[in-house]
């Protein structure tokens, strides 16, 4: 049995930026026969993973929680990661480090001492956080890690990536192309979470700003969908903009929001409120993902209404398997994966969103076209049984 040390610098399992690459890459090859160590922050909830050890560094909870991007608080956690990986690469002979996001700078370092294949798991251009998050505007800040973001690159045994743009990013500077897997992040099975006191927990994502309640929802609306964070990034105003519109044309639509903290909540209801359509909207909060899936499952439209990004989002996979209709803006992020065959496309616009969203309620045979295609397409790339090949192939370059 294949030993290996998956480093995960993340809340691993938290609601604030729930790390489900992590959690299914490490499945699945636990699935494979190996054995692995997950060394990760001390936040988050522990997962039930067979063949696998869960291992964390001091929570530091008087520091408060980890948020998205780059951050002061990653820096200093990450100093406890790096002497945990010091410590178990001294006790322990691993096959391979497979290093999610930063920790491949750690491991990049660490390599020419203990001689391990390693794996880098790259989500985004690390350099590119920088700029995106607003870390910081040094020029020289940024080229530097542009430079030890290569360096990594070059050195890596093997490189996964989980968008088509990423990809070809990355190919673009390595030089083994054949060391390198595109592996989207397709999968969606429930996650069990360990019992925490009383009780027990079947699904990620439960905290105290989290609610069980289950909303009753009436008969006979056509619900349309949207499961997902509520930052600025989402489109959610352009939805609720569009939906005003979308009301006058379909007076049994009703808009379904799943998830955002309670001040994003209260944020988007008022503009549901000033428009007009305060009485054909639900905003539910941040929900447990059993719950999610129900309101998922009501569905008449499922929506992405996303204004800007380049990475997919996780959704669009479980979007693509559903057997119900998409609406999503024409932006690179979405059309990686999507186009007029398996979606409606729209403009990132109120009046483009509006005419989608009808038609894809109204939308006759047109909604039965996209619907199978969409199914086909999630069958023959984005299943399980082609994330476990992908897998196969990792496992096999790092043989």
């Amino acid at each position: 049995m294949k030993k290996a040390l998956v480093i995960a610098p993340q809340p691993f399992f938290s609601p604030r930026g729930t790390p489900f690459s992590v959690y299914y890459r490490t499945a699945v090859m636990a699935e494979k026969n190996v054995e692995i160590d997950l060394l990760t922050y001390g936040e988050g909830q522990d997962i039930d993973i067979p063949r696998v050890n869960i291992i964390r560094i001091p929570r530091f909870s008087i520091l408060g929680n980890v948020k998205i991007g780059p951050s002061k608080l990653k820096l200093f956690l990450d100093i406890f990661i790096f002497l945990r990986a010091i410590r178990l690469l001294n006790r322990n002979e691993y096959h391979f480090v497979h290093a999610h996001e930063e920790a491949v700078f750690l491991c990049h370092f660490l390599k020419r001492f203990y001689k391990f294949k390693m794996v880098y798991d790259m989500h985004s251009s690390l350099p590119q956080q920088l700029t995106n998050f607003q870390f910081t505007r040094s020029s020289i800040l940024i080229r530097l890690f542009e430079k030890m973001e290569n360096a990594c690159l070059h050195s890596a045994d093997a490189v996964i990536t989980i968008c088509p743009d990423l990809y070809e990013y990355v190919d673009g500077i390595i030089k083994d192309k054949d060391k390198h897997i595109l592996i989207e992040n397709s999968l969606f099975d429930k996650v069990n979470v360990k019992s925490i006191g009383a009780g027990s927990l079947d699904c990620p994502g439960k905290t105290d700003d989290s609610k069980d309640t289950t909303y009753e929802l009436a008969e006979g609306k056509q619900y349309v969908v949207y499961v997902g964070t509520l930052e600025p990034y989402q489109g959610i105003d352009l939805l609720v903009g569009a939906f005003r519109r979308v009301v006058d044309e379909n007076p049994d639509a009703f808009l379904l929001i799943v998830g955002g903290t309670a001040d994003q909540e209260a944020k988007y209801r008022k503009m549901a409120e000033e428009n007009g359509i305060g009485r054909h909207c639900l905003f539910t909060g941040r929900v447990p993902q059993s719950l999610a899936k129900k309101y998922m499952q009501v569905a008449s439209v499922l929506v992405s209404p996303r204004s800007s990004g380049t990475n997919t989002p996780l959704k669009i996979y479980e979007y693509l398997a559903s057997g119900i209709p998409i609406v999503a803006t024409d932006i690179h992020s979405h059309t990686q994966i999507l186009d007029e065959d398996v979606a409606f496309l729209v403009k990132p616009q109120i009046q483009s969103m509006a005419e989608g969203l009808s038609s894809a309620l109204n939308g006759g045979e047109k909604r039965k076209m996209v619907t199978s295609n969409a199914r086909k397409l999630f069958e023959g790339k984005y299943s399980r049984r082609i994330y476990e090949e992908k897998i196969d192939k990792l496992l096999k370059i790092l043989s």
